[in-house]
């Protein structure tokens, strides 16, 4: 399927010299009295190399279709996480440079779709939210339920997240994928 380069966004993957690629960055420019172009930057996902393309606005561009898989996340090991289907539990691995930030959501059994192009794994697609335990935060103040200050809490997975003073260390929070941020206590 081929799209105009203006209707690209960020984290789309398109086909762009023979190769899978990830827009990393994406700027629209329209100068004065000349044509507008798109300027972006595309991170090949089999090298993992970052280049910066101009298109012109009216460039047709490759965009990849992916399958997705429901998988479940088991564990990390060395910098490599493993993914296991539900249905044929066959198993599958993605480096951490292939997940980026998304490795900060993952906890054992996690339930997320794994894209993959011609059969191959190129990324995944976490759920809108993920229950993260508190593993250490300063302690809570007295009073702190009246006021709306935010502390740094760092959770199970290492990701940092401000929370409301009254969270304490071994409590449950959920945590949106998208901005990283504390949305409630989980239940």
């Amino acid at each position: 399927m081929f799209v105009q380069a203006t209707q690209l966004r960020v984290g789309t993957l398109i086909v762009y010299r023979d190769d899978l690629h990830r827009v990393m960055e994406l700027i629209h420019v329209t100068p004065g009295n000349k044509r507008g172009f798109v300027q972006t930057k595309l991170r090949n996902l089999r090298t993992g190399l970052q280049t910066e393309n101009k298109f012109r606005s009216d460039d047709k561009i490759e965009r990849a279709t992916l399958d997705q898989q429901d998988m479940q996340y088991l564990y990390e090991s060395s910098g490599t996480y493993h993914f296991m289907n539900a249905q044929s539990y066959e198993q599958i691995e993605l480096s951490q440079d292939s997940l980026g930030q998304a490795v900060q959501f993952l906890t054992p059994n996690l339930m997320i779709k794994v894209d993959l192009h011609n059969g191959q794994p190129v990324g995944i697609s976490l759920p809108k939210t993920v229950d993260l335990r508190v593993e250490d935060t300063p302690p809570s103040l007295k009073g702190a339920t009246v006021n709306n200050e935010l502390k740094p809490a760092t959770t199970e997975t290492g990701l940092v997240v401000r929370v409301p003073g009254f969270i304490e260390i071994g409590e449950t929070v959920r945590v949106d994928t998208e901005t990283g941020n504390y949305l409630s206590r989980a239940k």
